[in-house]
């Protein structure tokens, strides 16, 4: 059943003095997600663009010592993107073969695939019910003596608990990574992300709150850290092109260990560091978007997305489940068919392929919370450019879908 057959009765309850008859579908495609680059933005990179530096230069020195301030961390290292930045953190904790790491496997594949990288093996965990976040309970059952780091993803931009994971991992003596592609700019117990956990890597990606188009970012306290990261970043050479440049420059460096080049440009930089100083207002645009879905969706047979008392929530991603999990996929289909990109985070990790041919003894029977989850998941359109209209439209194209 089509939804513009849909009758016009509930629609009206939420018309904002449009013409109704002319909105039960939408001309454009609204993405679940899309970034807002403005004119400073344009003029900063068009600067770097007539420099002398265009790759990792000052620029890049700039926005870590930004973004450290920003989170509230002693240093941050920028990466090429999310996936580069858990890769040296996962490499800087010592993964390696024999090694294991626990995260979630209701996360993107990027988190799981850091530690394969590193030839480890990540073991997942189930989430909570409430957040959706790893379960601390459930990651204490899988601490064993092979264990090496714990990977907590903060889904949708909900902190997770990486102060329990924090406390955990100081009796054990392993290293906490904090995924926080979701999160920058959340807060728990009053303090930012990036600056509670051993690392926390972030994602710059044109979907999350703020972009550099693609880049990363890790935060670290420890200044080794920081120095074996920024080796990690740049081939595993202790010494950076800025350094054997100009007149005092040298022509020696030293590859200490094995890496990759993972180096982000000034171009990149130089839009990060306008979309930095914009985040605080992109966070409360897409707090004030969630008051509306939530007061608009808050009647449909759906589970709207929580936020614990003693966070803020970030809202990179706006999660609702459908109580009639059977109807998922019609409804996913229903909605893009109308112009509303609905998505659905995540299918999960263990369901891969690879993860299936690696650890055919893992799957879906052992992960309840995460099946319950994923069956019934579906991610409604959040950015910073949407406007209460827009909102009317998802929730109406939703309701209409459900009752099919």
């Amino acid at each position: 059943m089509p939804v513009v057959s849909i009758a016009l009765n509930w629609r009206a309850l939420f018309d904002q003095g449009k013409d109704a008859q002319k909105m039960t579908h939408r001309r454009e495609y609204l993405p679940y997600g899309r970034h807002d680059i403005g004119k400073d933005e344009v003029e900063a990179v068009s600067r770097i663009l007539m420099s002398d530096w265009l790759t990792t230069g000052p620029t890049v020195v700039k926005f870590e010592q930004a973004f450290a301030r920003f989170v509230g961390a002693k240093e941050a290292i920028a990466v090429s993107n999310g996936t580069a930045a858990l890769q040296i953190a996962c490499q800087a904790s010592g993964l390696k073969p024999g090694f294991e790491a626990i995260t979630t496997p209701f996360t993107f594949v990027a988190t799981a695939n850091a530690v394969a990288y590193c030839g480890a093996d990540p073991i997942f965990a189930d989430i909570q019910s409430d957040t959706y976040n790893l379960n601390p309970v459930s990651v204490r059952r899988k601490l064993n003596k092979r264990t090496k780091a714990i990977l907590p993803v903060d889904y949708a931009g909900h902190p997770s608990d990486v102060i329990d994971f924090m406390e955990m991992a100081e009796k054990k003596n392993i290293v906490v990574i904090e995924d926080a592609a979701h999160s920058v700019g959340a807060q728990i117990e009053g303090k930012k992300v990036g600056s509670i956990a051993h690392m926390t890597t972030f994602s710059f990606h044109p979907v999350k709150q703020m972009t550099t188009g693609e880049g990363g970012m890790v935060t670290t306290n420890d200044e080794e850290l920081a120095s074996r990261l920024r080796a990690l970043r740049n081939h595993g050479i202790e010494k950076d092109a800025r350094s054997r440049h100009g007149k005092v420059g040298t022509y020696e460096y030293d590859m200490r260990e094995l890496s990759y080049n993972f180096r982000l440009t000034d171009i990149q930089a130089a839009l990060g560091l306008i979309q930095l100083g914009r985040l605080p207002e992109f966070i409360r645009r897409r707090a004030k978007l969630v008051t509306i879905y939530q007061e608009l969706a808050g009647k449909l047979p759906i589970k709207l997305p929580i936020t614990r008392s003693n966070v803020k929530h970030a809202w990179h991603l706006y999660p609702v489940l459908i109580k009639e999990a059977r109807k998922r996929d019609a409804v996913f289909t229903l909605m893009r068919a109308a112009n509303i990109g609905v998505n659905i985070h995540y299918i999960p990790v263990y369901r891969h392929s690879f993860y299936r041919n690696r650890y055919p003894k893992i799957g879906p029977a052992h992960f309840p919370f995460t099946e319950k989850v994923f069956s019934g998941e579906l991610t409604l359109p959040l950015f910073p450019g949407m406007t209460r209209n827009d909102v009317v439209d998802v929730v109406y194209a939703l309701s209409s879908a459900l009752e099919v």
